[in-house]
């Protein structure tokens, strides 16, 4: 009798449907920032970081990672603020 290969069914896993993240770079912070019309001060507040944090941020020092990039995903679609998303940069 001759077998028959079965195909695996595979079923999408949550990394696999996970929507494209917004890459937030110097510009992009500060235009949401005085978007919320906010000094550095207040918009750390806000995000519950330090007012240093915002300022690397801006100055493209350093840039927001992990949960500063949903922080700042969620201030930015609650406030309606026009962003597009990108997909991050990859180097392959």
């Amino acid at each position: 009798m001759p077998t028959t290969k079965e195909k695996k069914i595979t079923y999408p896993t949550r990394r696999s449907r996970k929507l494209p993240k917004y890459e937030w770079d110097a510009d992009k912070v500060k235009a949401l920032r005085e978007f919320l019309e906010l000094s550095q001060t207040e918009f750390a507040e806000e995000l519950g970081t330090l007012q240093q944090t915002v300022s690397y941020w801006e100055c493209g020092n350093h840039y927001p990672k992990g949960m500063s990039v949903k922080i700042l995903n969620l201030v930015a679609e609650k406030a309606k603020f026009k962003y597009e998303v990108t997909p991050k940069k990859t180097d392959d």
